[in-house]
């Protein structure tokens, strides 16, 4: 072999090398991805057999739903100190081992407090996850395929979303044949058991992200900031040629990446090369999750069921909802680095208006339809009593038949819920459809609708009397019966949130996390995304904490008609501020808003 062969190989070799890192870079950041779509789905599947066998409020279960975004919330604050002081990779050690220790403590619950400590922890991991991969992917790959790239963290977080709702209709199907062959407490028994073991499956997937967290190489760009110019290099070198390290080097030192001093350090954060992109960034991480998309995946089952889909059409539904999510994805990654990322943010939030606008429209048709049962139920309240009231045909039929309703409601068909109040506070019951033999009654109680303490009054109602309201009676509100559409009526309603899931993905799903890692300049990029985060993560947490108890009190109709409106300023800000990245080095990015000072 002469020289020019052997350094042919040679260099072969080192591509190989090169190509094989970038692909592992990628499945392990992709393995985070997925953890955070687990975080996001599982619960989904497990909702219904956990409202069915737990007993909890309508409260309670939104609470539990929501704590894994409050746990975002409060991992996100501390997300980006974390990732400067200690670095990103082990940061993301730390998050995966996070997930590994929530699941347990979630499946092995009794009770509200230990489910709801489980949920938070694994929200914990969420937010740490939401953050520092989207970080350490944008500063690890190359401009030409950091879109591409990026976008595998979201492909796999829909794929988390979609073996979550697979687990989900596995059990569905035990769920139903249970209940053809065994008693009522059996099924209780085994909706129980279904809950926990749902939980206990997506265990292993964060035992095999910790231990590839624990083979990448650290941030060059992190490395560099820290004055290890040598190692961040080297770092480079594992996934680009030794032309485009030496070139990402000179950018880095002309913006002022490292931790020497010198005149970019010293100036002041509040210009507008510095605020205008960060600003832009929490504009879109708002709108994105005031789109709705968290609590539609989140209730999505139910949503399903309300519609009047079957349990088992519903599990089926959410599974065919989470697969058009992980195959539009593919869409939109083959995209993002071709038309760009603003074009797919404009035709995705497009999309998603007319979705939501339509899903609404056919709720609206049928809650016209409900009957307010108020006064026959206020009658059933004893005081100093919890009522706990099962909606069977027959109770439904005498509901309706004591408050003197005429209207078409066949009760064999007949769903049901509750608001009632406790002075200047309120609560509701979550929906129950007459025709669930398995359905846990509705519990209207003293202790559900008052907060804990003052603290948690103020919260719940800033000018609400507490003393006084832990001396009233309970008073119902509104007791709404409502039919149960015909099946055409549920699949109609899937069908708008398939194209709902559809634009999201192909659009804000993927260059979501783009926006938020390409917009923020270096010298803010790990804080400035943990603040945008933290946004994003209270909007989602409120969103899904008030989602249940909004839907019994205003119907479902009104909430995807918030969900449009919020989406309209997204589509807004795509089309008239959002300038394209598509293309551009980090260091050029930021060169932009610069000179538009």
């Amino acid at each position: 072999m002469n020289s020019s062969e052997s350094s042919d190989a040679r260099f072969s070799s080192v591509d190989r090398r090169r190509h094989s890192y970038n692909r592992f870079l990628l499945f392990v950041a992709g393995l985070g991805g997925l953890l955070y779509g687990i975080d996001v789905g599982i619960i989904g599947g497990a909702l219904p057999y956990l409202e069915a066998t737990s007993r909890l409020t309508a409260a309670q279960l939104s609470v539990i739903v929501a704590a894994v975004l409050l746990g975002s919330v409060l991992s996100t604050l501390f997300a980006g100190l974390l990732a400067d002081w200690m670095g990103r990779k082990p940061l993301m050690v730390l998050s995966g081992l996070a997930f590994i220790v929530s699941i347990p403590i979630i499946a092995l619950s009794h009770g509200y407090a230990p489910l709801f400590f489980g949920r938070l922890l694994q929200g914990t991991s969420g937010g740490l996850i939401g953050v520092v991969v989207p970080l350490y992917l944008a500063e690890c790959l190359a401009a030409s395929n950091r879109g591409k790239g990026t976008a595998v963290f979201q492909w796999l977080l829909t794929l988390g979303i979609v073996a979550a709702a697979l687990v989900g209709i596995y059990f569905s199907y035990r769920v139903d044949a249970v209940a053809h062959m065994a008693s009522a407490a059996s099924l209780f028994a085994f909706k129980d058991q279904a809950w926990r073991s749902i939980f206990w499956v997506s265990l292993p997937p964060g035992v095999v992200f910790v231990l590839g967290s624990l083979r990448v190489t650290e941030s060059p760009r992190w490395l560099y900031r820290k004055g290890r110019q040598e190692h961040a290099e080297l770092a480079l070198l594992r996934s680009r040629t030794l032309e485009q390290a030496q070139r990402e080097m000179k950018e880095m030192a002309q913006t002022g990446g490292a931790s020497t001093p010198g005149t970019h350090l010293r100036e002041p954060l509040l210009q507008r090369k510095y605020l205008l992109p960060f600003l832009l960034a929490c504009v879109i991480l708002f709108c994105n999750t005031a789109t709705g998309v968290n609590s539609i995946i989140g209730y999505n089952t139910g949503i399903l069921i309300q519609s009047g889909l079957s349990d088992l059409a519903a599990h089926w539904g959410y599974v065919v909802f989470t697969i058009v999510n992980f195959l539009l994805t593919i869409v939109g990654m083959t995209l993002v680095d071709r038309i760009g990322r603003r074009v797919l943010l404009i035709l995705g939030t497009s999309g998603i208006i007319a979705s939501l606008v339509a899903v609404g429209v056919a709720f609206l048709r049928t809650e016209a339809h409900s009957a307010d049962v108020r006064v026959a139920v206020q009658q059933l309240v004893r005081a100093d009593q919890p009522l706990a009231l099962r909606l069977t045909p027959e109770v439904a039929q005498q509901l309706l038949a004591v408050s003197g309703v005429t209207s078409q409601i066949d009760p064999r068909r007949a769903s049901f819920a509750i608001i009632y109040s406790c002075g200047d506070f309120t609560a509701a019951t979550s929906y129950v459809r007459s025709d669930d033999t398995a359905a846990a009654p509705l519990v209207v109680d003293q202790a559900n609708c008052l907060p804990v303490n003052r603290v948690e009054a103020f919260f719940k109602n800033p000018i609400g009397d507490f003393a006084a309201a832990q001396r009233a009676s309970l008073r119902i509100e509104k007791a709404i019966v409502s039919p149960i559409p015909e099946t055409s009526h549920g699949w109609l309603i899937a069908l708008g949130l398939y194209l709902f899931m559809g634009f999201y993905a192909m659009g804000p799903g993927v260059c979501v996390w783009l926006a938020l890692s390409e917009l923020m300049p270096t010298r803010i990029r790990s804080n400035g995304m943990s603040i945008a985060l933290v946004i994003n993560q209270l909007v989602s947490t409120t969103l899904a904490a008030i989602f249940l108890p909004f839907v019994s009190k205003h119907g479902y109709s009104s909430i995807f008609f918030l969900f449009a409106g919020f989406t309209v300023v997204y589509f807004l800000t795509a089309t008239f501020f959002l300038p394209e990245t598509k293309g551009k080095t980090l260091e050029e990015i930021e060169e932009h808003f610069a000179r538009r000072c």
